[in-house]
């Protein structure tokens, strides 16, 4: 009895679906129009009972697997509940009985089942077994679904609380609490798996993180969940999160699923509050406003990456905002492309909150996105201008007042224009009260402002447009850095010995490409590359900025033993002042050169500290499987750019064909045999210039 049910299962794996259909068991598990209801899916006739089926235990499934490389050449009967669906693509889950757990390595046709069991149901399989041969893991192998008995509500309800989602926001860790809402996101983690759902009601919305949960539902769903609250903080992160005051990621684990429909409902969005998205991003991480919808008017922008796409979502000044956090390297994201470039509605969340020793920053997912033709009313350019444009332009503000260790030699603006808005020319002017402490100096047309003396003064700004006024007054105070460093120039840092400390003073520069960092310059013009371990430094670094840093002065090299000068730089730099300004870095050693000379440079002289200057045309090589970017000298010499993609260099993209003139890094991270380019900035003939910001963009 048991060989003939064995074959009859084998063969109806071997079945198309359409023929698999037919069947009275299998139509419950296939695709259907008409009927999708997972509750339905427990309504199994009495003549479809499971005691026909001689099954085996778990226990007796993992002796059956026998040593490494063992595969069972008969099929087995086996049934467990499922404790995880750890792949839905593919069918993978763990299932369990009383004797045990075992892994399932893959499910037929899983993906495509209009019904299929999660964790919780019971499932009942006919498989082979295995013990992996690589990984020694004794699994199921090839499972064929006969049958599964939802556990959809069929569930112990004991000591969890019915609330609001709201309510069940205030929740202490581990508080167990019953809520229903509507499924108004789905996010995912690597390999497009689906790891979790914003739930809303009519209260507020919450992040439920589970991934069969995730897997089981669409947007518009009704759920009804039985899970734990939880405040979930990165293990790694924890001490960095308690010294910011951030408490973790509002959300829910450990869910039970208690009921669903199959609706396609809005979720509620009366409660939501209007905010924007600077208020969103600044919002204090000890107030913790995790996983709460809000609704903002924001720029959408695709910026590829290398080997990865990032969807930011910026304020009305087209500068202010963040990323959207993604775990797929921005594929879960891929939907946002219809809206790039334009001023939408959004509704988003702070998702989490990323904790470093330096800082803690919240991360943005998007839930929906509605392009409305939003217009700018320009009577309120005066107010926008002093908020998004004069007030910002004061960096370090702390305890009600700016406060500068040094003389910033902030250039500032004093007329704004915004495209992105529709409106020219709206004027900025500024007063100190005390001009001992804080004053102001005209050049080449821009107002400086300058801090000379120790003290405060209060400084007072008047924005102006179309006949409206707005003015502010702000308090600005000068003191001496809290810590007094030994630190050394950028000249000393590229002669220092290596693999040494050192602390460096310089101004902050252009963007390093395919490396998290950017380069140093120092008064004389002398340039280091710095390395930092993670974007995190970047995240109140601007070009223009004069810092000192510490991190270790290294020659970069595969080999030690090459031949090759590699690369002089600093690695693992941190941030330990940071003066503010937009101080102009100098170009006094700046080599002007064709592009012969560049290509000729001997590959066992250090030219990574030199920048060349050198007049060409930017040329974009694409194919159906790439593209590519070089620097063809006026010469005709064809320089390549050091990168991982085209994508690195996108803001050259515009400059493609024409004659320019770039500021060029001479580079080589990975023991070539030539020296490669980094691009600096371009040289426009008006005397501004285009500078690379990739990095300081990917924060």
């Amino acid at each position: 009895m048991k060989k003939l049910k064995v074959l009859i299962s084998l063969f109806l794996a071997s079945l198309s679906l359409g023929a698999l259909a037919s069947c009275d068991l299998a139509d419950k598990y296939l695709k259907s129009d008409s009927d999708t209801s997972v509750e339905d899916s427990a309504d199994v006739p009495e003549q479809d009972s499971w005691a026909e089926y001689e099954t085996i235990t778990i226990a007796q499934a993992l002796e059956l697997c026998g040593e490494p490389g063992n595969v069972t050449t008969e099929s087995y009967y086996i049934r467990g509940i499922v404790v995880s669906v750890t792949n839905p693509e593919y069918g993978a889950m763990v299932i369990e009985d009383e004797t045990g757990s075992i892994s399932v390595y893959n499910t037929d046709g899983y993906k495509d089942m209009a019904k299929k069991p999660y964790k919780g149901d019971e499932v009942l399989l006919s498989c082979i077994l295995q013990n992996h041969q690589d990984t020694g893991t004794k699994e199921v192998k090839k499972a064929i679904l006969i049958d599964f008995k939802s556990n959809v509500g069929n569930v112990d309800e004991n000591g969890y609380m019915e609330m609001s989602i709201a309510q069940a926001r205030e929740k202490e860790d581990g508080a167990l609490v019953k809520v229903d809402g509507v499924v108004a996101n789905i996010t995912y983690a690597n390999g497009m798996k689906p790891s979790g759902v914003y739930l809303v009601d009519e209260t507020s919305s919450i992040y439920v993180y589970d991934g069969d949960l995730a897997g089981r539902v669409i947007v518009g769903n009704t759920v009804t969940i039985l899970a734990e609250k939880d405040w979930w903080i990165l293990e790694s992160e924890q001490s960095h999160a308690e010294k910011h005051g951030y408490t973790g990621c509002n959300q829910l684990t450990s869910v039970t699923l208690v009921s669903i429909d199959n609706g396609n409902t809005e979720f509620d969005k009366a409660w939501i509050e209007e905010s924007t998205v600077r208020e969103v991003v600044e919002h204090s991480v000890a107030d913790n406003i995790t996983t709460q919808i809000y609704k903002v008017n924001a720029l959408v922008q695709e910026k590829p990456g290398s080997g990865f796409t990032n969807f930011y979502f910026y304020d009305l000044d087209g500068t202010t905002g963040i990323y959207a956090y993604s775990q797929c390297n921005g594929n879960d994201f891929t939907w946002l492309r219809e809206f790039d470039g334009k001023i939408c509605t959004v509704y988003l969340a702070a998702h989490n909150a990323k904790s470093s020793d330096t800082a803690c920053f919240y991360r943005l997912m998007p839930i929906a996105v509605m392009d409305e033709g939003y217009q700018f009313d320009t009577a309120n350019a005066a107010r926008f201008v002093m908020d998004y444009h004069a007030l910002t332009q004061f960096q370090g503000q702390a305890d009600g007042k700016i406060t500068y260790a040094g003389d910033p030699a902030l250039a500032l603006e004093n007329s704004v224009s915004s495209e992105l808005l529709g409106f020219t020319g709206a004027i900025i002017s500024y007063e100190s009260s005390n001009t001992n402490v804080v004053y102001f100096e005209e050049v080449d047309g821009k107002p400086v402002m300058h801090c000379k003396g120790q003290g405060e003064a209060q400084v007072t700004i008047t924005t102006k447009y179309n006949g409206v006024e707005c003015r502010e007054t702000i308090t600005i105070s000068y003191e001496k850095p809290a810590t007094e460093y030994d630190y050394i120039t950028v000249a000393e840092a590229i002669n220092a010995e290596i693999d040494t400390d050192v602390t460096v003073k310089g101004i902050v520069g252009p963007s390093v490409v395919n490396k998290n960092g950017f380069y140093l310059f120092g008064e004389d013009g002398s340039v280091i590359s710095v390395l930092v371990n993670s974007t995190e430094e970047f995240a109140n670094l601007e070009m223009g900025h004069e810092v000192i840093l510490k991190g270790m002065r290294e020659r970069h090299v595969k080999d030690d033993a090459a031949a090759y000068a590699g690369q002089t730089c600093i690695v693992n730099a941190e941030i330990l002042e940071n003066y503010y300004g937009q101080h102009e870095y100098s170009t006094e050693k700046f080599v002007e050169a064709t592009g012969k000379e560049f290509y000729a440079l001997d590959k066992t002289v250090d030219y990574s500290t030199t920048v060349f200057v050198i007049s060409g045309t930017v040329q974009v090589e694409s194919t159906a499987y790439y593209t590519n970017l070089n620097f063809i000298a006026d010469d005709g010499t064809k320089l390549q750019f050091y990168c991982s993609g085209a994508a690195q260099y996108a803001w050259l993209q515009e400059f493609a064909g024409q004659q320019i003139t770039m500021e060029i890094a001479a580079c080589n991270w990975n023991d070539k045999n030539y020296w490669r380019c980094c691009g600096l900035a371009v040289r426009l003939a008006d005397g501004t210039k285009v500078y690379n910001t990739l990095n300081f963009d990917n924060y």
